[in-house]
C-alpha cells in the first residue's frame, strides 16, 4: 500500500524570504517582522536592542509551564538565565543546555527560610504551554557596533536557533552565508550561549549545523518524519522547516538528540543524524 503523502507537501512556497517566513507559520509560529514591532504592530518585545532574551515571553512561559511556581522562584529563575556568564561560549552553551532540558533548581529565601524549586523552561507533554516565535530580522547591540541577524527562533522568550538566509541561490553566497555566521558566533557570545541550532539557507538550499560545526559539517536534512521521503518538489529548506521546526520533533531533538562530546581540551557539539537523514 502507498504511503500517504506529508500533510503539507501539496503546498511548495516559491523561494525568498517571504516563502521562507511562510513556512513558519504554516507549522505554527508566530512570525513577527522588527519593523512592525518598531512601529508599534506588534508588541514591544526588549526594553533595548541589547537585550538576546524576551523576558516578558519568558515569565508567561514560565508561569503556564510550572503553575504551583512561587513568584520569588519565578524572579530568581530569569534572573539566573539572563544573567549567564559568557567567558567560555561553549561551556556555557552546555551549561545552559542542562538547564533546558533537565529544569533548572531554584533555591530562595524567605524569612529566613529556605525553598527550593524546580523550575521547568520547556513543555515537552504540552506544546500549548511553550510559546513560539520568529523575529525577522533581530537586531542586537554589541558595543559600539549594531548587528542584524536574518531571523532568530525564540521559544519561551529563549533564542534556540539562528537562520542566516541569502534569497539567491549561488554558490559562493552559500559560503559567505557560513563566514558569516561564524563572524556573529565571535561577536554576539551573548546571543549564541542559548543558541542549539544554526541553519544556512540560500534560495532553496539549506543546511543545519550547532556551535563548533565547521563548513563540511552543516548538513541538509533529507527527510521530514524519519520514514516518508519529501515530495521531488520539495526543496531543502522546505524539508528543512518542516521536520527539524516541527514543534515536538524540536523538542525531541533538543532533549535526545544534541550531545557535547570532548574534543582535546574544548568540546564539540554535535546534532546526532540517522543516516538517511542527511544522504543525498
Amino acid at each position: 500500500m502507498a504511503k500517504k503523502p506529508h500533510p503539507y507537501w501539496n503546498w511548495t512556497p516559491s523561494i525568498g524570504v517571504d516563502s521562507f517566513l511562510t513556512w513558519f507559520e504554516v507549522i505554527g509560529y508566530t512570525v513577527e517582522l522588527e519593523a512592525d514591532i518598531a512601529a508599534g504592530r506588534h508588541q514591544k518585545e526588549r526594553n533595548n536592542e541589547t537585550e538576546v532574551i524576551l523576558k516578558d515571553r519568558l515569565r508567561r512561559a514560565l508561569m503556564r509551564i510550572n503553575p504551583t511556581i512561587s513568584s520569588e522562584a519565578l524572579q530568581e529563575t530569569v534572573r539566573q538565565l539572563t544573567a549567564l556568564p559568557n567567558t567560555n561560549l561553549i561551556e556555557n552553551n552546555l551549561h545552559f543546555h542542562q538547564l533546558l532540558t533537565q529544569g533548572i533548581d531554584i533555591t530562595y529565601s524567605i524569612n529566613h527560610q529556605i525553598f527550593t524549586e524546580k523550575v521547568c523552561l520547556i513543555d515537552p507533554s504540552n506544546l500549548l504551554n511553550n510559546d513560539w516565535l520568529l523575529i525577522h530580522p533581530f537586531t542586537i547591540v554589541a558595543g559600539k557596533h549594531s548587528h542584524q541577524l536574518d531571523a532568530v527562533i525564540f521559544i519561551n522568550g529563549l533564542p534556540l536557533a539562528v537562520f542566516c538566509n541569502q534569497p539567491q541561490q549561488i554558490a559562493h553566497i552559500f559560503k559567505e552565508a557560513q563566514e558569516t555566521l561564524q563572524k556573529y558566533i565571535q561577536n554576539l557570545p551573548q546571543l549564541f550561549l542559548y543558541n542549539v541550532f544554526l541553519v544556512i539557507s540560500n534560495g532553496n538550499r539549506a543546511s543545519i549545523g550547532t556551535l563548533t560545526c565547521n563548513s563540511k559539517e552543516f548538513l541538509p536534512w533529507r527527510t521530514i518524519d524519519g520514514e516518508d521521503f519529501p515530495h521531488l518538489q520539495a526543496t531543502e529548506i522546505d524539508v528543512l522547516i518542516q521536520s527539524i521546526f516541527d514543534k515536538r520533533r524540536f523538542l525531541e531533538l533538543i532533549k535526545h538528540f544534541i550531545v557535547f562530546e570532548p574534543n582535546g581540551i574544548s568540546l564539540s557539539k554535535k546534532l546526532l543524524r540517522y543516516h538517511f537523514c542527511t544522504v543525498p
